[in-house]
């Protein structure tokens, strides 16, 4: 009976990649090496603006002599997701969005625009002190989520940037 081990087929999973054309998305000369350590980011208000920022900054650099710009907005809701019989809430989703406009710096010219989505939940089971924490907690993984869903975005639309 043939068993392949594990080192063959991420071997053939690679060879079958590059033969359709894969490119990492910041490889030399890749389209998405644009958008490195040129963007400056809006001010973060906020803890949330902060933790999505940072992200921002680790992803795409921080620039020293940006030229575009990037403004956004952040929208959070909590919705209650586990109800015990006593009516006592034991889980949350918190909800949140970013609306995104990317702009020339001098000129004001917006060049990209779109929103991002998604949720996060935590457990309010604890003391007090522990789901406030929980809650710092999955805000700051709903920030990092949109940051990264960003900046994937700003990655797909990386070709069609100026130079």
């Amino acid at each position: 009976m043939w068993s392949p081990d594990r080192r063959s087929l991420v071997l053939a999973g690679l060879a079958a990649l590059t033969g359709c054309g894969f490119r990492p998305s910041f490889g030399t000369g890749a389209p998405a090496t644009r958008l490195l350590n040129r963007i400056q980011f809006a001010e973060p208000a906020g803890r949330e603006g902060y933790v999505l920022v940072r992200q921002l900054e680790t992803r795409l650099g921080r620039a020293s002599a940006p030229d575009l710009r990037l403004e956004y907005a952040i929208g959070i809701y909590e919705e209650a997701m586990g109800i015990t019989s006593t009516n006592t809430t034991s889980r949350f989703n918190l909800v949140g969005n970013v609306t995104f406009t990317l702009s020339r710096l001098g000129t004001g010219e917006q060049i990209a625009a779109g929103k991002v989505d998604s949720f996060t939940g935590y457990s309010a089971t604890g003391s007090t002190v522990a789901t406030r924490a929980a809650n710092d907690d999955a805000r700051d993984r709903l920030m990092v989520i949109l940051a990264d869903q960003l900046t994937t975005r700003l990655i797909a639309l990386a070709p069609s940037l100026p130079a």
